[in-house]
């Protein structure tokens, strides 16, 4: 008897042990669970922020190396080749024996016309090797590498897959042709492609955790999360990225996700941070810092600007729209890569002789933001100072402009007219190609101009009403870098149509809150002039230029129509395509898969009765068939495909049955045929739903795809609803 007591108190201590060890790993598996959201933002953030460290250097070096090389370290760029030379005095900063210009190093000579031209033509030769190198890597290995890569991004997080769009092809090829295409010297940027860099990265990291992989809501979370930190090292504005996720990109943005989202771009700008690519321990080129408050007389001027930002959004984006569509349907479309060559050819041939279009765009946009300080030698800079003058260096007066300035403005105004022109036909070829930057390079130019003449206006006639209250003789006025910064955001503002982040990206930049007004005054201005000539930003006519299924979340449904007005199939039109949960063979399901293009099939008891049991994918179905015909024995054409727990009752001769249950959705969302259609399409943007099941008591009538409700809306616009194009 005590012999018995013992063993059974063996056997429950055994059982305590062994249910303490369940639940310490239920425990540990739990944390795992709670932490991998976290862990997968400090991966994309850290691998964000380290690639636009890298491209950073590297567009630095290749910029600098259509000009020049290093003598002592060839991977030095210019600015930091003369860094390490002794002999570089604070006068000819820029210059230094270190550093050579390809005449220099080829022929010996410096200056001259035949220095100049030489030193021309290796711009170009180095522009067009950048350019074709891009295009042929993207062509080659990655053709999802080419294009800004937020109107995809929008299109995967409103529900749609574009299988291969996140790879990590595209990752590698994207990062290493966006290097070589900033470097070329085109109209474009690298802060639209940095957003689809990071969203790459997301997906790499989210496919390494079950939580992710398996579930796409939770994976388009991650996106969302990524495109903020992709902005956040974009710009060096974290905030600002958080912003532009839940305003520009994200259909769904849970509180959740807001946490998540300011992570990522938190750690993202530490790691660029660490990386100090600048070396000026700032996140990006154009970090500024005014002295001078704005007054209220300067906001007809910046209104002005916003005025010009609307217009030159709605310009923009009819012309670039007119000629991709032409490039999309006339023979143009063949040849990207002369393409690309042409349009880089005449950029470097039209942009050498200019210095503000020579330079980077990034760097251009830095000197037209500068405040003029007593140590500036920029011509934008070039004024007459007064010989008694005995100020602090950050508060010189307004000055009379010199001739300097004169001819900047000059340069500036023919350098506008070709970025205009050119950017164009640039946005949209087969290579990575931002907008961000080419349209705040626009604005800049056109809000320096402005500033310098509102400058010598006030400076010259500061007895006039409007400068006599606010600005004295030998005061500081006018700030014509505040006007370029204004006329940057009303540019992109008149792009892009945003608003919020907008502003919050301009103001992190500067780090100065006193120019929130002026910045959001252009901002609304920009947006509602280029309102007043069409709702659509570019990355949503790009969208439907591409006829990719996106159901814009800004667009209002208020008509009365219902599902079963919508649903497929409708009178006149063959059946619905069905799968039966028990009745139909291997081979009878490959022939349905092989003479339709559906993204799936609804599961019914039975052709008679159409009582429905779920829905299953198309890719699934191909998968499982195929696995179990090269690993189940017995699995032949004439096997009976069963979506049940149990299998159907057989003749003893039947080939072996296939269990397919583990690929059914047994919850597919459904609507009833009476359901009005304003919650259907409510239900397609908040969901990202792809398609959805009209039932009425459980019986399967039809379907209802995001395409059928995007021709729906079609048609209560009264548009042509055969003229929605979708690839």
């Amino acid at each position: 008897m005590r012999c018995r007591w013992a063993t059974g108190l063996r056997h429950a201590a055994l059982q305590i042990t062994s249910k303490s060890k369940e639940s310490i790993w239920e425990f540990i598996k739990s944390l795992l669970d709670a932490w991998s959201g976290w862990a997968v933002m400090l991966l994309i953030g850290l691998l964000a922020g380290t690639l636009a460290g890298v491209i950073d250097l590297a567009v630095d070096w290749m910029t600098d190396l259509k000009e020049g090389i290093c003598l002592s370290a060839f991977w030095y760029s210019h600015e930091q080749c003369c860094w390490t030379s002794n002999e570089t005095t604070f006068e000819d900063r820029d210059k230094c024996p270190l550093w050579q210009k390809w005449s220099e190093l080829l022929v010996n000579q410096s200056e001259g016309a035949s220095a100049y031209i030489l030193n021309y033509l290796m711009y170009i030769l180095w522009a067009l090797l950048f350019a074709f190198l891009a295009v042929s890597l993207v062509r080659v290995f990655a053709p999802y590498a080419c294009g800004s890569g937020i109107p995809e991004i929008k299109t995967i997080l409103s529900g749609f897959i574009i299988r291969g769009y996140l790879g990590k092809w595209t990752l590698l090829i994207k990062t290493v042709t966006l290097v070589l295409v900033v470097s070329s010297g085109l109209s474009l940027g690298k802060e639209g492609p940095l957003v689809h860099v990071a969203c790459c990265c997301g997906n790499f990291f989210s496919s390494l955790f079950s939580k992710y992989s398996k579930n796409e809501g939770k994976r388009r979370e991650v996106l969302s999360a990524a495109a903020a930190a992709g902005v956040s090292v974009a710009f060096g504005a974290p905030i600002g990225g958080v912003l532009f996720s839940l305003e520009e990109v994200s259909y769904y943005f849970p509180l959740k996700t807001l946490w998540r989202s300011f992570f990522a771009a938190l750690v993202a700008a530490f790691t660029l941070r660490s990386i100090n690519p600048f070396g000026n321990s700032r996140l990006v080129l154009f970090y500024v810092e005014y002295h001078t408050p704005w007054y209220m007389a300067e906001l007809f001027p910046f209104i002005l600007l916003g005025v010009f930002g609307g217009l030159w959004g709605t310009l923009f984006i009819r012309c670039n729209i007119a000629w991709c569509r032409r490039r999309k349907t006339t023979k143009l479309g063949k040849y990207p890569v002369l393409e690309v060559i042409a349009v880089t050819a005449i950029t470097a041939i039209v942009a050498y002789p200019n210095p503000y279009t020579r330079r980077s765009t990034s760097e251009l946009i830095s000197e037209l933001f500068n405040d003029c300080g007593a140590l500036e030698s920029s011509q934008l800079c070039d004024y007459i100072n007064d010989p008694n003058m005995t100020r602090p260096v950050d508060d010189i007066p307004d000055r009379p402009a010199g001739v300097g300035v004169y001819t900047a403005i000059w340069q500036l105004a023919l350098a506008l007219i070709f970025k205009i022109i050119i950017t164009i036909f640039t946005f949209g070829m087969k290579i990575p190609s931002g907008l961000f930057i080419p349209s705040m390079a626009v604005g800049a130019m056109a809000g320096r101009m402005v500033g310098i003449g509102v400058e010598q206006l006030a400076y010259h006639h500061h007895d006039w009403i409007i400068f006599r209250n606010w600005c004295r003789p030998g005061a500081d006025c006018v700030t014509p870098g505040l006007y370029a910064m204004v006329g940057a955001a009303a540019c992109l503002g008149g792009v892009t149509r945003m608003t919020v982040s907008l502003v919050v990206i301009m103001f992190e930049l500067t780090g100065g809150l006193e120019y929130i007004v002026p910045l959001m005054a252009a901002a609304v201005t920009s947006k509602w002039v280029a309102d007043a000539f069409g709702k659509e930003g570019i990355y949503e006519a790009h969208i439907h230029l591409n006829g990719y299924p996106f159901l814009d979340v800004k667009d209002e449904f208020t008509h009365r129509t219902l599902a079963t007005d919508v649903m497929r199939p409708r009178r006149g039109e063959p059946p619905l395509s069905v799968l039966t949960q028990d009745s139909m063979t291997v081979e009878d399901v490959e022939t349905l898969i092989k003479e339709t293009d559906y993204n799936g099939f609804p599961v019914v008891v039975s052709r008679d009765s159409e009582r429905l049991i779920g829905f299953a994918q198309r890719r699934e179905l191909i998968l499982a068939i195929k696995n179990a015909r090269q690993r189940q024995e017995g699995i032949v054409s004439d096997s009976v495909m069963y979506f049940t727990e149990e299998p159907p009752e057989l003749p003893a001769n039947s080939p072996q049955p296939l269990k397919l249950r583990r690929v059914l959705n047994l919850s597919p969302f459904t609507v009833t045929d009476h359901t009005p259609m304003e919650t259907v399409v409510d239900i397609f943007r908040k969901l990202g739903l792809r398609q959805c099941l009209v039932t009425r008591s459980g019986r399967l009538l039809g379907i209802i795809t995001k395409k059928d409700v995007l021709r729906h809306m079609a048609q209560m616009a009264n548009q042509d609803p055969e003229s929605i194009m979708f690839n």
